[in-house]
């Protein structure tokens, strides 16, 4: 869609028009300059395009994937030209945006992302996103494609293929780790890495965001006996999913025919003190559905039939896959299905991943605004059509200040 490039006012900022955007007030300036100033990045003189502007300005990139960089920034000043009215053109080229992106580097949008992208549900305004007094949130990896760059193909590597003369995939991929607040998607944590890290490698720097209070759920990649008992010790309960061949002793089997058993360490782990852990294991079928599988496993930390039945569980279990929704609001709906992702450097490839969360997050954190405001489950609100509203209100949002528009009622979609 065609985008008119704007002007700054004469004596204006892109950074004053910035601190007042919408992006804002869900990722605020102080916030942005704390991370910008404890890793040495924030500018030391005034700038026509400071750090605090790249920062935003990375996190808007994902917003228009289609756009080039310069039309990015046309878009991100829309909003001071709507207000101040015509002056002089907006001073700002591509080999400007590209030495600010490479001065800021990754960190601190990743440090960013981990401060301000916080649980949003509340018990009682969305009973469903919780379980017995619980946060229900999800943990799993997804692979995406780079740029088919020297620097990336080094750093994340390729796919293998067995249909291509060079043996690999066209594309560079990176894989990454998200944490998920099930009800509402949000983000709450997220890692990048090569494409052959294992998924758990990923996960370890995720860990400090479960704590008590949560139920954690995961696929069948996380269930080693020492990723139980890492996430376990953050004081979260698990639930996770484990292959239906794995041996698992009934030691006490329980009244709702789940039973109690344990996963014993490696015998290294042995040597150097580890002992069995208890789990409870649940086992389930879906004979209604013919794509089931003819059954299904699960390892819980909650011990207790009575205040956590087993069918309870099971279906609880299913909400595990908000997770792949969330994949998808990211790949199909954010980058509106571009195959690879802009950056040709590993540096600004996780300094864009990192932007590319943050905006979902901002996304997300709009659509709840209206989910709370109306008591509606999230679930009910489109993703798709609050994008649609950000983009469409990012350019204007720099007419207001930031706390004067929380008083208006949030449009749900």
């Amino acid at each position: 869609m065609a985008r008119t490039k704007a002007v700054l006012g004469a004596g204006a900022r892109l950074s004053d028009y910035l601190s007042a955007s919408l992006l804002a007030r869900v990722f605020p300036p102080d916030a942005v300059h704390g991370v910008l100033n404890e890793h040495g990045r924030n500018s030391q003189r005034v700038r026509s395009f400071p750090a605090v502007a790249g920062m935003y300005y990375c996190m808007a990139l994902s917003l228009y994937p289609e756009a080039a960089y310069e039309e990015v920034f046309a878009v991100v000043a829309q909003g001071l030209a709507w207000a101040s009215g015509a002056a002089e053109p907006a001073l700002v080229n591509k080999s400007s945006i590209s030495g600010l992106r490479i001065r800021l580097g990754a960190a601190p949008l990743a440090d960013l992302v981990e401060r301000c992208c916080v649980a949003l549900a509340t018990e009682r305004e969305h009973p469903e996103a919780f379980y017995a007094g619980r946060r229900l949130v999800a943990i799993d990896g997804s692979c995406f494609e780079l740029p088919d760059e020297v620097d990336n193909a080094a750093h994340f590597g390729y796919p293998g293929s067995r249909t291509s003369v060079s043996g690999h995939a066209g594309y560079p991929q990176a894989r990454c780790v998200v944490l998920v607040e099930c009800a509402t998607h949000a983000i709450l944590g997220a890692n990048i890495g090569p494409y052959r890290s294992g998924e758990w490698e990923l996960c370890t720097a995720l860990l400090p965001r479960l704590g008590p209070g949560m139920l954690c759920m995961a696929d069948r990649g996380f269930n080693g006996v020492e990723h139980w008992r890492q996430a376990s010790a953050t004081g979260a309960d698990l639930l996770w999913r484990c292959s239906d061949t794995r041996e698992l002793p009934v030691q006490q089997l329980l009244s709702d025919g789940s039973f109690l058993s344990s996963i014993a360490p490696s015998s290294a782990a042995r040597a150097a003190g580890a002992t069995a852990i208890t789990v409870r294991v649940i086992e389930y079928a879906m004979p209604a559905d013919d794509q089931a599988l003819p059954r299904y496993r699960l390892l819980t930390t909650l011990l207790d039939p009575k205040s956590a039945p087993a069918l309870e569980l099971a279906r609880l279990y299913h909400q595990r896959w908000q997770i792949e929704a969330v994949f998808d609001e990211l790949k199909t709906h954010l980058r509106q299905s571009r195959r690879v992702l802009r950056s040709k450097t590993p540096e600004l490839v996780k300094q864009e991943f990192y932007g590319w969360v943050a905006a979902h997050y901002a996304v997300r954190w709009l659509l709840h605004q209206g989910a709370s405001r109306h008591r509606l489950p999230h679930a009910e609100l489109s993703f798709k059509g609050h994008l649609e509203l950000l983009r469409r209100a990012q350019p204007r949002s720099g007419a207001f200040p930031p706390r004067a528009s929380q008083t208006q009622a949030p449009m749900v979609r």
